[in-house]
This record gives structure tokens, C-alpha cells and sequence, in this order.
């Protein structure tokens, strides 16, 4: 008996030993799990202050723009052709010749036009002689007014031929009309021409032109004199200046658009050539005093755009309305006055009220109502 109450007794000590072990283990559990949570309590929970770049909202001049493509040419281009017929003794100049006013370009064979000559002045120093006679004779009332009418007719006739004559022999040296370059040679030495056969093309490119097709909605916003600027493929980072020479009266009724002729800078004829693809630019509705933000300050889509105002180191949101938008401006109608410090870059990630870092830029900018 004595023996079976010990065995009772040591059993019941190791199962309150086994309790109190488990216990224990609970109890330290609890601990380490609040332990974590409290320092997470104290770290805050989140990222610090997003950094930004600001900048403060301005008063300037916007117009809305319009980009049209169109060929660099020469102002005009004049075609020579042969005025007679013949074979062409010589061809005196090549493509890319510059020639004077008056320039000899070629001559035409005319010697068949110089034995034509030879017999109208003979016919015509008879006619006029006997034309001479007349008139003595009628001062003497030898001969009948009728007889003397015929004389003086055959003289005229006779003057009018060799004057024929002598222009088409002047036209066996073809010369250029205007002062220019030779674009275009189609004959050579030896060929036999006709009448109004295209011989040349002369260009005048003391003046280059860039004709270009604009809108119907926009060409009424544009007048003759008003300036535009180019630019050349073959100088991307040259602009040239040039002004609206004339605006056609008619649109093309194929495309609806209307061409405008644009004069490039008196300087462009020594770099430029003709052929050169040119990107003219076009500011409309120019508007001064306007209030602008960096195109980067702009977030949301069309009908629901904002920029985020810098106030105390928060980003607010700020709900605005836009006008124009011109080489990375953006013109502001309503929600922001000038002065007021907006955020230009970072602001993809903001949220409003979220707090910012200043990397660049003003920390903030004047209160709402005190711009000038």
C-alpha cells in the first residue's frame, strides 16, 4: 500500500510540472508576438516624403501652333524655249550654271534666216525706191492717189518683212530671261528643235519658297506678312524665319486644304537648296498675359486634369481647366494663380496631401488671392 502511494504521488508532481512548462512557453510566446507589433507602432507604418522638383506658376504669351511639311522651291522657274527652228550650234551652258539676265544659253543655226534677210533687204531698198518715186510724182499730180497708195503699201509691206526677218535671226542666240540658275538642260549641241521646244529651265532662287497646304480651320486665322518659322531636315538645329508671302484664294477640293506660300530668310538662298523637305510652323491665336505650367505638371486625362500646389511640404490637388498648349507649355484658364509653387516632377506617385521633398525648385510659392 505504502508503495502504491508514492507511484500515485510522483505521477501527479511530474503532470503539474509538465502544466507549468507549457505554460511558461505560452507566456513567453504572447510576449515575442507584441514585442514585434509594438515596433512596428513606432516606425510609422510607411515610405517617407516623396521627393519632387517645383516650380512657380507664370504670366506669359502662348499661341496655339500648326506643323505642315512642304518642298523648299525657287520663287519662280522660267522654261526657254526655241523661238525658231534649226539645228542648235552650241549649248553654252549645264545644269547648275548660274546666269545673268540676258545670258547667252544657246545658239540655233540660222543661216538659211540670214539668206532670207539678204533678199527682204533687197526687195525692200526697191520698194522703197519706187515708194520715193511716188511721192515726187504724186506732189506733181503725175500719178493717181490709187497708184501712189499702192507704192507706199508695198513699202510698208517690205519693211514689215525684213523687221520679221531680223527679230527671228535674233532669236537663234537664246538668252535667258531672268537672272538665275539652270535647273533643267533637255537638248544638246546638234539637236534639231521646232518652234516652243522646251530648251531650259532657269530658277530664280534669290528667293526661296515653301508652299505648304493648311486647313480650312486654320488658314483664316493667317495673313499675308505674318511670320513662321522652318525647319530643314538636312539642319535639324537650325530654325529658319520667314513670312507668309501669299494665301491661295481656293482650297484644294480633294484634300480641303488651302496652299500658303512661305518666304524663307534672304540668307537661306546660300545654304538651302531646291528639293530640301522644310517643317513650317505656324502660330495661332497668340494670347499675352496668360498664366502657363510646364506640360510635366499636368496629371489626369482631358476633362479631369489637376497639378498638385505645394502648401507646408503637403502636395494638394488642384482641379484646373487648360487652354493652349505650345512647346511644353500648357496655358491655365481657372484653379491656379501665378506665383503659386506646383509640382513639376514626381508628381506621378502623389497623392493629395501626401508629403513631399523639395529637390528643386521653390518650397512654396505665394497664398491663393495674393498674385499680383
Amino acid at each position: 500500500m505504502r508503495h502504491s502511494r508514492e507511484g500515485r504521488g510522483r505521477t501527479a508532481w511530474r503532470f503539474a510540472l509538465g502544466v507549468g512548462a507549457v505554460a511558461l512557453l505560452a507566456g513567453c510566446g504572447r510576449q515575442g508576438d507584441a514585442a514585434p507589433s509594438a515596433q512596428t507602432g513606432r516606425g510609422g507604418g510607411g515610405a517617407g516624403p516623396t521627393p519632387v522638383e517645383t516650380a512657380v506658376v507664370e504670366i506669359g504669351s502662348i499661341a496655339r501652333t500648326v506643323m505642315v511639311s512642304g518642298i523648299v522651291e525657287p520663287i519662280r522657274t522660267v522654261g526657254v524655249n526655241s523661238q525658231i527652228s534649226g539645228a542648235l550650234l552650241t549649248v553654252e551652258v549645264e545644269e547648275g550654271d548660274q546666269v545673268a539676265e540676258g545670258g547667252v544659253l544657246a545658239r540655233v543655226d540660222h543661216r538659211e534666216l540670214e539668206a532670207q534677210l539678204a533678199a527682204a533687204e533687197a526687195s525692200f531698198q526697191v520698194a522703197e525706191a519706187a515708194f520715193q518715186r511716188a511721192e515726187q510724182l504724186r506732189e506733181r499730180r503725175v500719178i493717181t492717189l490709187p497708184e501712189y497708195e499702192r507704192e507706199r503699201t508695198a513699202h510698208a509691206a517690205a519693211l514689215a518683212q525684213l523687221d520679221q526677218l531680223r527679230t527671228r535671226i535674233g532669236y537663234a542666240t537664246v538668252l535667258s530671261p531672268i537672272a538665275g540658275v539652270v535647273v533643267d538642260k533637255h537638248v544638246e549641241a546638234g539637236d534639231v528643235v521646232s518652234g516652243q521646244t522646251r530648251l531650259f529651265d532657269v530658277a530664280d532662287i534669290s528667293t526661296l519658297v515653301v508652299r505648304v497646304g493648311v486647313s480650312e480651320l486654320d488658314v483664316v486665322e493667317l495673313g499675308v506678312g505674318e511670320s513662321a518659322q522652318a525647319s530643314l531636315d538636312a539642319f535639324p538645329d537650325r530654325v529658319l524665319e520667314g513670312r507668309i508671302r501669299r494665301i491661295f484664294p481656293t482650297a484644294d477640293p480633294s484634300t480641303r486644304l488651302v496652299p500658303v506660300e512661305v518666304a524663307l530668310e534672304a540668307g537661306a538662298a546660300g545654304f538651302v537648296k531646291p528639293g530640301f523637305l522644310a517643317r513650317v510652323r505656324f502660330d495661332l491665336a497668340e494670347r499675352e498675359g496668360a498664366i502657363l505650367v510646364t506640360s510635366g505638371a499636368i496629371v489626369g486625362a482631358a476633362g479631369s486634369q489637376s497639378v498638385f500646389v505645394v502648401r507646408d511640404g503637403l502636395a494638394v490637388r488642384r482641379t484646373v481647366e487648360t487652354g493652349l498648349t505650345s512647346q511644353g507649355r500648357v496655358e491655365i484658364l481657372s484653379g491656379l494663380q501665378p506665383g503659386e509653387a506646383i509640382v513639376v516632377v514626381g508628381n506621378n506617385g502623389l497623392r493629395d496631401g501626401g508629403a513631399v521633398r523639395i529637390m528643386s525648385g521653390p518650397a512654396t510659392g505665394l497664398e491663393p488671392g495674393t498674385g499680383p
